[in-house]
């Protein structure tokens, strides 16, 4: 199946639609983007295979889903630094490079699924960690993700799984 995010016409903000579900979306500040650039504020536009998810899971169980999945740790980062070998990859934390902290003290990251996004091969600062995970409360932008509300997520990844992807169209 494809996630499809639009911007909505109507509230000048973005909507997902997986299926006939309809949801509530939010990306980077400045909209999708053909070509991402690390800290640019963008979400990249185009077409992203789901890679696998990740999940609390001191807070969540196992997910329902046809997606590989894996329990984070405390010890879980990104690697965003576009010098750094690892740059777009996962690391392990202490890190020397300049990294992003995969299990935080807000919700946000209790799921998120790794996208198919400069990672095949990794261009250095082309984007990094550009994930599908939940919203904040207010879907406030993110720093280039695609974000769904929790029940909106569970609801995308119970049907989720080996082929499935995200579009994100051109505002």
């Amino acid at each position: 199946m494809e996630l499809i995010v639009v911007a909505n016409g109507k509230t000048g903000g973005w909507e997902a639609r997986w299926g006939e579900r309809l949801m509530r979306a939010a990306m980077g500040p400045a909209g999708p983007a053909s070509a991402k650039r690390e800290g640019d504020g963008t979400s990249p536009s185009g077409r992203f295979p789901f890679r696998y998810l990740m999940y609390r899971p001191d807070r969540l169980r196992p997910v329902p889903t046809g997606l590989a999945q894996r329990p984070l740790s405390p010890a879980d980062g990104w690697c965003d630094d576009p010098a750094d070998v690892l740059y777009n990859r996962p690391v392990r934390l202490p890190y020397p490079a300049r990294h992003e902290r995969l299990w935080r003290d807000d919700e946000v990251y209790d799921l998120i699924v790794v996208l198919g996004h400069n990672d095949d091969p990794v261009i250095p600062g082309a984007g990094s960690a550009v994930f599908l995970h939940v919203a904040r409360p207010d879907f406030s932008p993110t720093s280039g993700c695609i974000v769904l509300s929790r029940e909106d997520l569970l609801a995308v990844l119970a049907s989720a799984g080996p082929g499935d992807h995200l579009s994100v169209l051109p505002g």
